[in-house]
């Protein structure tokens, strides 16, 4: 066992090009850009092909992954520990369409578990910032059986059976494993999911990949996940305020927060046996725990070890908003 004290934990850039990707992650994370298309930010990821890389501190250098399998229970906590062993259990990301994203669908846990030995894919969007008239799709607008599924993906009119929502910032969307979904240009967000990079891709507008040959499609791989009902709302509602934590979801996998405030807000998590994580969308301020001082601006990420849960906010009189995520567990 490594003696040296977890303490709130800061990561390098983790940035993945991609092909509907923009450029406004470099400069809302204060970094110089390069003139790639970057579509996703990996704020906090444990996943191994893209594990986040400990910035600060003497854990400099480090991944999440190894401090999870070193410190166990003391960084993510006793429950989670036990229900996830040496997995880290969320992924926090930030994304920046400038093109729409494919039509796709994740798995739940058994169909993840038995086809590929990985988690399911249950995850939550906040709009951080949208264009006039953007869009999102999530759910099914009407009904569609596998037959018709098969023959709208081959035409292409998959796109008009699903749920549209014109978005603006603030707007919340639960998406459990199932449900199919598709960001659409023009949308900056932060997405909490769980820890899997497991995707079926259903249609892709017949565009090709960076490597300039048309993306792979799991049209029939998607069936078994495919939650086909129709529901009446698919957005999440809440009503936010300017000064304190308003729960926006609550799930089997993850508890989400908003967190306001212009002067300074006490959270007090340690009942809650979870790490957490806390994203900066606007403002700036200090994390403050008994042991601990960071500085989180704009578009920086932080994960509290669960031994550091009861923190401060702290701010020099201008409004900030945090996302906050700690893990649950339906174990």
């Amino acid at each position: 066992m490594n003696n040296t004290q977890l303490y709130p934990l800061l990561f390098r850039p983790n940035l993945h090009e991609l092909v509907w990707g923009g450029h406004r992650l470099e400069p809302l994370k204060d970094l110089p850009g390069d003139g790639r298309a970057i579509g996703e930010s990996w704020e906090i990821s444990a996943v191994p092909t893209s594990e986040s890389i400990v910035a600060n501190g003497p854990l400099e250098g480090r991944t999440l992954g190894d401090l999870v399998k070193e410190y166990g229970a003391a960084l993510v906590g006793k429950h989670i520990a036990h229900a996830y062993g040496d997995e880290f259990p969320l992924l926090v990301k930030f994304i920046d369409a400038q093109g729409d994203l494919s039509i796709q669908v994740h798995p739940n846990d058994a169909l993840a578990q038995a086809r590929h030995g990985k988690l399911g894919k249950t995850e939550m969007w906040y709009v951080m910032a949208a264009e006039p008239g953007a869009t999102l799709l999530a759910g099914f607008r009407e009904e569609v059986s596998r037959e018709d599924y098969r023959r709208r993906v081959a035409d292409g009119s998959i796109v008009d059976a699903l749920a549209r929502h014109e978005v603006h910032a603030g707007d919340v969307f639960f998406i459990p494993a199932g449900r199919v979904h598709a960001i659409c240009s023009g949308i900056l967000l932060c997405e909490i999911q769980q820890s899997s990079d497991v995707t079926y891709r259903l249609f892709d507008y017949h565009r090709l990949g960076l490597d300039g040959k048309p993306r792979q499609l799991h049209t029939e791989e998607a069936l078994d996940a495919i939650d086909f009902r129709v529901y009446d709302d698919y957005r999440t509602r809440y009503t936010p305020t300017d000064e304190g934590a308003v729960t926006i979801v609550s799930c089997d996998y993850f508890a989400v927060s908003l967190l306001a405030t212009s002067s300074s807000l006490h959270r007090q998590l340690q009942d809650k046996d979870s790490f957490v994580t806390l994203s900066c969308l606007q403002g700036a301020c200090q994390i403050r725990t008994a042991n601990h001082t960071l500085s989180l601006h704009q578009g920086m990420s932080c994960l509290l070890p669960a031994c550091e849960a009861d923190f401060d906010v702290i701010t020099d009189g201008t409004p900030v908003r945090l996302l906050e995520a700690l893990a649950t567990s339906h174990a």
